[in-house]
Parts: structure tokens; sequence; C-alpha cells
């Protein structure tokens, strides 16, 4: 008897002596270590390669099928001139079909119908030659462009490598000021970030750190094409457009476990 409570009592030493040198934290730290938690940004720039815009036609006549004809009629127009160019029909999409009695001010009784399409160009420098060739076949409602990066991945990876980079610079100061050094990377978080007029998601953030790691909002969409009236719209033949460099700026948190040097 007394052999089996010396035996069981060896087993509790040896397990207390276990929990005594198992990890202090359940983020991971050691009992050696500190915890430091880094938020840190990065950004990258990159030439937009493509353009998104809207063109399209609005008319008014005695009814609604000769509106709707004329209307067609431009359409028809706009669509060759865009596949003249070289734009592929698959990126010719219509956004919008509206035929409506107007019943006030000056054309009061009469119907109003326009269409529009949406209009993606794949070749950014043909952008402006797209714009200018749909206004100069009779589109007189034109919006945007809305200027893009294809590759989202290959502008948002830039900037997370040097979000990264700039969160262990960060880590390396505060570990130099308080005389230690980095022991070991503990946790990593995409917060996400932006790309021009684009959200970029990121990771979501565990219980530990929900309310300490809040995502970026959201970037609001850009606001709904308005119907400008025909007088109001430039109809010049030379359209330029410059694509100038979109920011994908994004953000990281990042845990670092520091000891003493």
């Amino acid at each position: 008897m007394n052999s089996i409570k010396l035996a069981g009592a060896s087993a509790l030493a040896f397990a207390l002596a276990a929990c005594g040198s198992s990890t202090g934290d359940p983020r991971g730290v050691d009992r050696a270590e500190t915890l430091l938690s880094v938020s840190a940004t990065g950004e990258a720039d990159m030439r937009p390669d493509e353009a998104r815009f809207q063109a399209g036609v609005q008319n008014w006549a005695s009814n609604a099928e000769r509106a709707s004809e004329e209307t067609q009629d431009d359409i028809d127009q706009i669509v060759a001139a865009l596949l003249e160019l070289g734009i592929e029909e698959k990126d010719i999409q219509t956004s919008a079909v509206n035929v409506e009695r107007i019943n006030y001010g000056d054309r009061r009784g009469q119907f109003q119908a326009y269409n529009t399409l949406s209009v993606r160009v794949r070749d950014v420098d043909l952008a402006g030659q797209a714009v200018t060739a749909v206004t100069g076949v009779g589109a007189n409602i034109v919006s945007g462009p809305e200027l893009r990066i294809s590759d989202v991945e290959a502008a948002a990876n830039t900037a997370y490598a040097n979000a990264y980079a700039n969160a262990r610079k960060r880590a390396e100061a505060y570990a130099e000021a308080a005389d230690m050094e980095i022991s070991r990377v503990l946790y990593i978080r995409d917060a996400g970030g932006s790309q021009g007029g684009r959200y970029l998601g990121g990771a979501m953030a565990t219980a530990m750190d929900a309310a300490a790691y809040a995502p970026p909002p959201p970037v609001a969409p850009p606001p709904p094409m308005s119907i400008r009236p025909e007088s109001a719209v430039q109809t010049s033949n030379r359209s330029t457009i410059m694509p100038g460099q979109t920011t994908s700026s994004v953000s990281v948190q990042v845990d670092f476990a520091l000891r003493e040097k």
C-alpha cells in the first residue's frame, strides 16, 4: 500500500513540474519571453492596366415605341464603334434600359428612352479612344472611367510584404529600446485595406483579439451614374485619359516574442 502511495506522489510531482515549465500564455509566449503586438501598414503603387466606363443614349419621342427604336439604333452604332476599335463583345454589357412618360417640364407628354452600356477596356491606353469613339457616334451619356489593376493580388502582395517589413522594423525598434531581441514570430493577421476604389478584405480576428484588431471599414462604392441632359454632355472628338498610379494600402497585425539579450 505504501509503495502505491509513493508512486502516486511521484507522478503528481512530475505533473506539477511539467506544468511549471509549460507555456505561460495562451498566445504562445513562454515565461522567459515578453509579448509585443505590432500593427503596421504598407503601400505599393502600380499603373492601372484597364479601364471601365459607361456609355449610352437617351432620346425623346412622341410615343414609347419610337423613342425605344431610336435609342436602340444609336446603341447599335455605339457597339459597332467599340467592336471596330478592337473591344470584344464579351466586354460590352447592357447595364440599364428604361422607357418612361415625361409628366413635367417642357417635354411633358413625351416619352424618354435611355440605354446604357458598361464597357471594359483591357488596354488602358485605348480608353481615351474608346470614349472618343462612342461620343463620335452619338453617345450622350458617358460616365467614368474607373481605372483598375486587373491583377489585384500582384499589387496587394507587394503592399503586404512592405507592411510586414514595417512591422518587423517597428518590433526591432521596441526590442532595442527595451534591451531585448526578437526571438520568434507568434502571430500574423491580414487586416485588409484598399486598392483604389476596391476594398481588400482581411482575415477575421479571433475572439481574443477581435476588440483590439478591428478591420478597416469598407471603401464606399462609387456614386450611381446620373443621366445628364444632352446639352450638358461634352462630345469633343478627343478624350485623353491619364492612367497615373493606383495605390494599394494594407495593414497587418503581428505578435512577436521578445527575450533578453
